[in-house]
Protein backbone atom coordinates (compact mmCIF):
# COMPACT_ATOMS: atom_id res chain seq x y z
CA UNK A 1 0.00 0.00 0.00
CA UNK A 2 1.42 3.22 -0.80
CA UNK A 3 2.29 6.18 1.64
CA UNK A 4 2.36 9.50 0.88
CA UNK A 5 4.62 12.71 1.51
CA UNK A 6 2.05 16.11 1.29
CA UNK A 7 3.28 19.98 1.79
CA UNK A 8 -0.10 22.29 2.49
CA UNK A 9 0.20 25.97 2.07
CA UNK A 10 -1.47 27.43 5.00
CA UNK A 11 -3.19 30.69 5.14
CA UNK A 12 -0.49 32.81 6.47
CA UNK A 13 2.12 31.75 3.68
CA UNK A 14 3.61 29.01 5.96
CA UNK A 15 3.93 25.21 4.85
CA UNK A 16 3.40 22.24 6.44
CA UNK A 17 5.06 18.67 5.58
CA UNK A 18 3.16 15.80 6.44
CA UNK A 19 3.02 12.29 5.55
CA UNK A 20 -0.16 10.00 5.09
CA UNK A 21 -2.01 6.75 3.26
CA UNK A 22 -5.24 9.01 2.15
CA UNK A 23 -3.76 12.80 2.02
CA UNK A 24 -7.40 13.88 1.18
CA UNK A 25 -8.93 12.55 4.47
CA UNK A 26 -5.51 13.88 6.41
CA UNK A 27 -5.88 17.51 5.28
CA UNK A 28 -9.65 17.13 6.02
CA UNK A 29 -8.51 16.43 9.19
CA UNK A 30 -6.25 19.50 9.37
CA UNK A 31 -9.36 21.47 8.33
CA UNK A 32 -11.64 20.68 10.82
CA UNK A 33 -8.74 21.37 13.41
CA UNK A 34 -8.07 17.44 14.33
CA UNK A 35 -4.53 17.38 12.87
CA UNK A 36 -0.78 18.85 13.80
CA UNK A 37 -0.90 21.40 16.29
CA UNK A 38 0.94 23.30 13.86
CA UNK A 39 -1.92 23.40 11.23
CA UNK A 40 -4.36 24.48 14.61
CA UNK A 41 -2.30 27.23 14.71
CA UNK A 42 -2.12 27.77 10.70
CA UNK A 43 -5.24 26.85 9.04
CA UNK A 44 -4.28 24.72 6.03
CA UNK A 45 -5.70 27.06 2.44
CA UNK A 46 -4.50 24.09 -0.11
CA UNK A 47 -2.44 21.40 -1.25
CA UNK A 48 0.62 22.16 -2.84
CA UNK A 49 2.68 18.88 -3.25
CA UNK A 50 2.52 15.08 -3.23
CA UNK A 51 4.77 12.59 -3.84
CA UNK A 52 4.47 8.75 -3.52
CA UNK A 53 6.48 5.91 -1.98
CA UNK A 54 5.94 2.04 -1.37
CA UNK A 55 6.90 2.41 2.86
CA UNK A 56 5.72 4.58 5.51
CA UNK A 57 9.57 3.78 6.47
CA UNK A 58 10.39 5.78 3.06
CA UNK A 59 7.82 8.27 3.07
CA UNK A 60 8.84 9.20 6.48
CA UNK A 61 12.58 9.77 5.45
CA UNK A 62 11.24 12.28 3.15
CA UNK A 63 8.77 13.95 5.39
CA UNK A 64 12.24 14.99 7.72
CA UNK A 65 13.60 15.51 4.73
CA UNK A 66 11.74 18.23 3.50
CA UNK A 67 10.63 19.56 6.93
CA UNK A 68 14.73 20.13 7.00
CA UNK A 69 14.26 22.80 3.96
CA UNK A 70 13.91 26.78 4.06
CA UNK A 71 10.30 28.42 3.49
CA UNK A 72 11.96 29.10 -0.16
CA UNK A 73 13.10 25.40 -1.13
CA UNK A 74 10.07 24.35 -0.06
CA UNK A 75 8.24 27.10 -1.88
CA UNK A 76 10.15 25.72 -5.36
CA UNK A 77 9.53 22.09 -4.72
CA UNK A 78 5.80 23.47 -4.42
CA UNK A 79 6.15 25.30 -7.86
CA UNK A 80 8.15 22.57 -9.43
Amino acid sequence: MPYYVYILLCKDGSYYTGQAKNVEHRVEQHKKGQGARYTRMHKPAKIVYVEEFNSRSDAMKREREIKSFSHSKKQRLANF
